[in-house]
């Protein structure tokens, strides 16, 4: 058995929507926006809370199965997914993302009502466990007023803030055609980028952009499998860490990944860019662990996790390294990120406590968690 590494040997989601484990290869082959309305709000419309707290069981075996200690999630039903993540000892940074396609105020939404629910009965909970987020969907799922009123609502609370930014050319080019402005700059105008922000996908980031973000301490969080998976392209990530920005690894969700498994988002980061630009320099593995790790830590506020070291939070996994594709070991963090595979982890804990180990959970029923999550699916399917 061996670490990850001595510094950084635990990894971070930094954007998922872990519900959606009940959509696992439901609709494919579609372009983002014909896969989003026409298929997965459908289906999405149908979820009871008992439904969405099954696809997040599901989901947190899945990524502690993979060495997956903390994730920032945006998904709906937030009462569901806290007691998911509460009576699992798992780490969660939980948001609902606001949409409104009318004028009715923020304080009228579902979102909200939802969100301070979850605030005072969860907001710290399990020594820090679960931390409640704020957010936007996206700019083409709300309007100008709302997003003034959740920044505003943010920098009430002392809340971060999790948005869909730039995922794809059609997005990016009708907010510029609504607005005068891309995506980042219409946010920042707004406001939304003056408290901490994880901003998914920015594929079609400007070098503006990037700026803004940086200026703003923002983290971009890179989902390299599924923007491949959609077709929504490639984000530039060698260029938003020359521009300083926090760049940290995603799985989005199961419907377009189609699984939780950090292991391959790191693998891709490392190599997509070295392809697309041409250049083998870009994206060193010691870049692809840090944002697989500390860099999804910092953009969740969680300061004190993502080390090993006296004083920070007991997060760790372990793989088991006994595997012919680890050796000869000239240099193991190198063998980690090119040839590794998210079944070499045989133990994960979270704050001191194993959850995961050797196929065992010690937090949850994995038989109970999947037949659940398909009774779930199958009645969906049924009422579709």
């Amino acid at each position: 058995r061996c670490a990850v590494g001595q510094e950084h040997n635990q990894t971070v989601n930094a954007h998922a929507h872990t519900p959606m484990t009940l959509m696992r290869g439901y609709s494919e082959n579609k372009t983002l926006q014909d896969w989003l309305f026409n298929s997965i709000f459908p289906f999405e419309g149908k979820m009871t809370g008992e439904d969405v707290y099954n696809g997040m069981m599901l989901g947190i075996a899945e990524q502690l199965r993979f060495g997956i200690v903390s994730t920032t999630d945006m998904y709906f039903k937030l009462e569901d997914m806290c007691r998911a993540a509460f009576e699992t000892d798992t780490k969660f940074n939980i948001c609902n993302g606001t949409t409104a396609f009318d004028e009715k105020d923020f304080c009228d939404n579902n979102a909200y009502r939802e969100t301070e629910a979850v605030l005072k009965a969860y907001h710290g909970a399990k020594n820090g466990n679960i931390l409640i987020d704020a957010s936007i969907h996206a700019e083409y799922t709300s309007n100008p007023k709302v997003v003034k009123q959740v920044a505003d609502y943010a920098k009430e609370k002392g809340l971060r803030v999790q948005i869909h930014l730039s995922e794809t050319k059609q997005e990016h080019q009708e907010c510029i055609d609504r607005h005068g402005k891309t995506p980042t700059a219409y946010f920042a105008n707004l406001g939304l980028l003056d408290v901490p922000v994880t901003a998914a996908h920015g594929v079609w980031l400007t070098k503006e952009d990037m700026q803004i973000l940086a200026q703003k301490g923002a983290t971009v969080a890179h989902n390299p499998v599924s923007n491949l998976k959609l077709a929504s392209g490639v984000c530039n990530a060698p260029a938003l860490l020359d521009c300083g920005v926090n760049v940290a690894l995603g799985t989005d969700g199961v419907a377009s990944n189609n699984n939780l498994n950090l292991f391959e988002e790191m693998k891709l980061f490392a190599i997509l860019h070295k392809g697309v630009q041409n250049n083998p320099l870009l994206i060193t593995p010691a870049q692809t662990l840090y944002a697989a790790t500390r860099a999804g830590f910092l953009a969740q506020g969680r300061t004190d996790s993502g080390l090993i070291a006296q004083g920070y939070k007991a997060d760790l996994i372990v793989m088991d390294m006994n595997r012919p594709y680890y050796y000869p070991v000239h240099n193991m963090l190198h063998n980690v990120i090119y040839a590794g595979q998210g079944t070499d982890v045989c133990l994960t804990m979270v704050n001191g406590n194993v959850l995961y180990e050797n196929g065992e959970y010690s937090t949850l029923d994995i038989e109970k968690v999947t037949y659940a999550a398909t009774e779930s699916t199958k009645r969906i399917l049924n009422s579709l």
